[in-house]
């Protein structure tokens, strides 16, 4: 089969899977909404078409639908699609099938932000907006800035002090939320939960306040595909290409991490989801970015929103936080990875 028409095939087949995940999503849950209500409830918001679908549903049903479940299927595919779509990026500069959107601090600068917002300003609100995602954003970006600077101290930010400096800042601040959390008290609860990655009370802001950061950091990776596939050959073949190195990582790093930051302030820490996408999607349609990137965040957004779904459904009436669940797939698959490197590295 021509490269290009397999890979418009793969495309398609993603498509179709996003539309009947979110037709299923919808329709799940605690209360199970009919298809034919789910349809309906959609249509009758098309302009176009609003006129002639008759109303047979229940307001309740199109509560569900329209203030629940589909801001919150929006937002569990856009927190994953920027995962994966950062996982790209990360395990490009590292060269590393192993990184992942949390390997330079993003998500232990995130939990400080989250945990500061809950214990000082909880119940506050900026324009509309409640502490929690704006200290997360903050705080994830401010760490990854950090561990730059670190990294950058020796004079320049190569990928192995990028990785280890994201690793001593990432240890440190960990240490400062556990002892937030030893005198949080009451609170206690609510930061032990977005620390484990949940969508339970997310709703259209959450999807307004990720959407524009989320869109910005995919087109500032996108600009960047190039010279990452040459980066791949080595510093010094990207070097002598004519690939400014040092501003390649600059825009990588800043992409990838406004992604990260984007996805964490609204769902929490949600893990694996940045490493597993990407190795799967590499193994169907191979190392190029310029393929690599957008299939990811597509396949990415489809995981977490299946992943959700499920999360939902599995101890209904109540539900589990998807970062547990990811948890769970992912670290079997962490291992499988290890283990499959480890046996390469030996017969090499």
């Amino acid at each position: 089969m021509d490269a290009k028409k397999r890979i418009a095939r793969i495309y398609l087949i993603l498509l179709v899977l996003a539309l009947l995940g979110t037709f299923f999503s919808l329709g799940v849950g605690a209360v199970k909404v009919p298809p034919s209500d789910i349809l309906k409830i959609i249509l009758s918001r098309v302009p176009a078409l609003k006129d002639k679908v008759a109303p047979t549903w229940t307001e309740s049903h199109e509560v569900i639908i329209l203030k629940l479940r589909l801001p919150r299927i929006i937002l569990t595919f856009l927190v994953g699609a920027e995962l994966s779509a950062a996982g790209v990026i990360y395990q490009g500069i590292f060269r590393n099938p192993l990184a992942d959107p949390y390997i330079i601090g993003a998500s232990s600068g995130a939990s400080l932000g989250a945990a500061l917002a809950i214990l000082l300003f909880s119940g506050m609100s900026l324009l509309g907006v409640g502490p929690i995602p704006l200290f997360a954003f903050t705080g994830s970006l401010l760490t990854v800035i950090v561990v730059y600077v670190v990294a950058g101290i020796t004079g320049r930010a190569n990928s192995n002090t990028l990785l280890l400096s994201g690793v001593a800042v990432s240890s440190f601040i960990s240490a400062l939320v556990s002892f937030l959390m030893y005198f949080s008290d009451q609170k206690l609860h609510q930061i032990y939960f977005w620390l484990l990655g949940s969508f339970s009370s997310q709703g259209w802001k959450e999807v307004y306040i990720n959407l524009p950061y989320g869109i910005a950091g995919f087109l500032v990776g996108l600009c960047n595909l190039r010279a990452l596939n040459i980066f791949q050959l080595g510093e010094n073949t990207a070097f002598f290409t004519g690939v400014d190195i040092e501003l390649m990582k600059k825009i990588s790093l800043a992409a990838a991490s406004l992604l990260t930051a984007s996805a964490v302030s609204v769902s929490g820490v949600i893990g694996f989801v940045g490493l597993i996408i990407p190795h799967v999607v590499r193994m169907i349609v191979g190392p190029d970015h310029r393929k690599l990137y957008p299939m990811s965040a597509l396949a990415g957004g489809i995981y977490l929103m299946l992943a959700d779904t499920v999360s939902r459904i599995v101890i209904a009436p109540t539900e589990l936080p998807v970062g547990i669940l990811t948890a769970l797939f992912g670290g079997p698959f962490f291992l499988y990875i290890l283990m499959r490197n480890a046996k390469r590295d030996f017969r090499l």
